[in-house]
């Protein structure tokens, strides 16, 4: 009897133990998803993502944030999301408590642009790139590109004035911008360099936003084998610096003279891959916000003279053009300095960023599971007129008074914010100045409208006619 009885008493012991453990387990899960911030999932699958995509990206989450406040959830692109929409949590995430989430993105984007791309990374590898790819950028060193900057700008604007031709203003921008990265990675490149540079880096970008299906013919596929030219290119360019050992202060010097604690230098990879990170991170949304600036000071006559007597006081002090722009005159405009700042409100070219949470996390009284993707929306906190009175009127002046914290982050926040920030503001400056100095433009078509691609863009790139006009320096 004692025999029969152990192993029923053991046996009837497990059962009473498991269905303990399934009641706790099943109450803890119900107790976890009581604790998600309100909001949809959607369809089972797809989630939300086809109303995001079928619209407006902006005014879908504009939408769900009037529904459900300023952190809510929701199911797009095959992943559980938490919304963040207050300056508070976007500063949580990116900065207060950034070791709890990770960047991350698709896996066909990272082989694009390579797996050791900084901004795929954190912790010290993370931070010793970030210093370099900084060091690079500082004021103190981009300085000295502003004579380089504004002749690329002036040959690119006396490019555009071709008899009335109509061009698309996006994709000229983005030419700029190229060449402007170019500059600031290489210094003075080799021109067949620069090409074959430029032909593979414009395949990899056109197969950067597609369908990620690695079969003949397809954008992802053309990409794929760009970018391994890229890499060939990249490692002949690395190979052929270090033997001339040049001293010049751009990325690339930075990457090739760095070493870490044990005195280890960066692979030939791990360069390439951070080359051509940055020149990704730094041409469409470069190249967006310069399209942007054209379609707002159209938009507003006014505001446009205003920079217009700005900029002829700084071409007065140049000799009516004869002289060079120099950084400290570039330091010198500021309602077109507001005007840039005002511009990047209004388009917020980055309109979020993602994030992955690494362990639960606990936001006010709400639950972040370990492995949700967590965005922050600038775009939302850029356009909430708690923070920005009547913010979808474009009126620069706001920025007289520095905007209250982590209201305006139009490069991102934190340790991954945008690094170069400054030579973007610095290419956008020279734009002006030369633009509206010896040139004139007409928006042509249609005035309204934004396209994705992912970055917001005016309808069609804005299509304009640019001309060719001279200045006196005469009252």
């Amino acid at each position: 009897m004692d025999i029969f009885f152990v192993p029923v008493f053991f046996f009837l012991l497990t059962l009473i133990l498991y269905i303990f453990s399934l009641t706790y387990t099943n109450k803890n899960y119900h107790e976890k998803k009581s604790k998600l911030p309100p909001g949809s999932m959607g369809w089972p699958y797809v989630g939300e993502t086809l109303q995001l995509y079928s619209r407006d990206p902006n005014l879908f989450l504009s939408t769900r944030q009037k529904r459900y406040g300023e952190i809510f959830k929701t199911h797009i692109l095959g992943c559980p999301c938490i919304m963040l929409a207050s300056p508070d949590a976007a500063r949580f995430v990116l900065v207060a408590q950034s070791h709890l989430f990770k960047p991350t993105y698709p896996k066909s984007k990272e082989n694009l642009i390579g797996p050791s791309a900084l901004f795929f990374h954190q912790g010290e590898y993370h931070m010793r790139l970030r210093k370099l790819v900084q060091g690079s950028l500082y004021p103190e060193t981009i300085r000295k590109l502003v004579g380089d900057i504004e002749a690329l700008t002036l040959s690119a604007l006396n490019s555009w004035v071709d008899h009335g031709r109509v061009i698309n203003t996006y994709n000229e921008m983005k030419k700029l911008s190229f060449e402007v990265g170019i500059l600031a990675l290489f210094g003075h490149l080799e021109p067949h360099y620069k090409e074959e540079l430029k032909m593979n880096y414009m395949i990899v970008d056109k197969g950067y936003n597609s369908f990620p299906t690695n079969l003949p013919g397809t954008r992802y596929r053309n990409a794929i084998k760009a970018r391994k030219k890229l890499s060939e290119i990249l490692n002949t360019i690395t190979r052929e610096r270090k033997e001339k050992k040049l001293l010049e202060k751009n990325l690339l010097s930075c990457l090739l003279n760095s070493k870490d604690d044990k005195g280890e230098i960066l692979s030939e990879d791990q360069i390439g891959d951070n080359i051509i990170g940055v020149l990704f991170a730094a041409q469409d949304t470069t190249a967006s916000a310069m399209t942007w600036i054209l379609k707002y000071l159209h938009d507003n006559p006014k505001l446009l003279e205003v920079v217009k007597a700005e900029q002829k006081v700084i071409y007065g002090s140049n000799g009516n053009g004869k002289s060079h722009l120099t950084w400290h005159r570039t330091r010198n405009m500021p309602f077109t300095h507001k005007v840039i700042l005002e511009s990047l409100r209004m388009a917020s070219i980055i309109s979020f960023t993602f994030r992955e949470a690494v362990t639960d996390v606990e936001y006010k009284g709400y639950l972040i599971p370990k492995g949700w993707k967590v965005m922050p929306l600038f775009t939302n906190i850029h356009h909430n007129p708690e923070f920005f009175a009547d913010p979808q009127k474009f009126h620069p002046s706001r920025f007289e008074d520095a905007p209250k914290p982590n209201t305006f982050m139009p490069f991102g926040s934190g340790v991954h914010a945008c690094p170069g920030n400054e030579l973007a503001k610095l290419e956008m400056l020279i734009l002006v100045h030369h633009l509206t100095s010896h040139f004139r433009y007409e928006v042509v078509g249609s005035q309204s409208g934004i396209q994705y691609g992912p970055f917001p863009v005016p309808l069609h790139g804005l299509p304009a006619r640019f001309f060719k006009q001279q200045w006196t320096n005469q009252p």
